[in-house]
């Protein structure tokens, strides 16, 4: 499987294995936003289009308030809106962009080939901050973990040769092992717990920031980084 495009890194990446603005995030996310000199982080709510979505423009105010940052949800949950070119100019011009989890493949749907994802690049080329969790994550890499079962997909392939296991710590042994037995062998898995992330800077080093472990499959070779590693394997 090869990537669908690369990204050069202009702002810093963080990809989270799920659970986002939970205790032990802040540090993480205040980082996120004081190295883009953010005020405001834009949030796209269509991964959990069919999981509450109302609630995530409160659970975004709420969480980073304390910040210092203000959130602003964009009224993105199907193809429609991702195609309206007043909604990717706003965040073209974020610098600071969320996108939450839910379903990664309703959120290729919408995001796949769409203004507003060229919008989100173009951020971040900009020097903006991205953060993607679960969903978000594991769709930015290519190849990208199926979720119906632990095969692979096509992902949006900016991280390209990078799949990313979102919630690794506690996700079904026999899932995580066919993520393992099918991985093809010009990439690596990221197995990435809840309320953690692997952060890429823009010079393109990675390091693991959050609660839990990070861990690196290449083959059935695996590495394991705590918060505060550098993860080398990513160069």
């Amino acid at each position: 499987m090869t990537a669908t495009r690369a990204v050069r890194s202009a702002g810093f990446l963080a990809l989270l294995g799920g659970g986002e603005w939970q205790p032990g995030c802040e540090a993480l996310d205040r980082h996120l936003a004081g190295a883009a000199e953010a005020k405001e982080v834009v949030v796209i709510p269509a991964a959990a289009a069919f999981e509450h979505p109302e609630r995530i423009a409160d659970r975004a105010t709420a969480y980073f308030a304390p910040l210092g940052v203000k959130a602003r949800t964009v009224p993105v949950l199907h193809r429609t809106e991702a195609e309206d070119q007043k909604i990717a100019e706003v965040v073209r011009r974020a610098r600071f962009v969320y996108i939450v989890d839910g379903s990664p493949l309703h959120l290729r749907s919408v995001l796949k080939d769409s203004p507003l994802f060229e919008a989100v690049l173009a951020a971040y080329r900009g020097g903006a901050s991205l953060a993607a969790s679960g969903a978000g994550a594991t769709l930015l890499g290519d190849p990208m973990v199926d979720p119906r079962g632990g095969a692979y997909t096509v992902g949006l392939g900016v991280v390209p040769d990078v799949a990313v296991f979102p919630y690794h710590g506690t996700a079904a042994d026999h899932m995580r092992e066919r993520s393992i037995d099918l991985l093809p062998s010009t990439a690596q898995l990221v197995g990435v717990d809840s309320s953690t992330a692997i952060v890429r800077s823009p010079e393109g080093h990675w390091r693991v920031e959050g609660v839990g472990d990070v861990t690196v499959y290449t083959g059935r070779d695996a590495r394991v980084h705590r918060s505060g590693d550098t993860v080398a394997e990513l160069g």
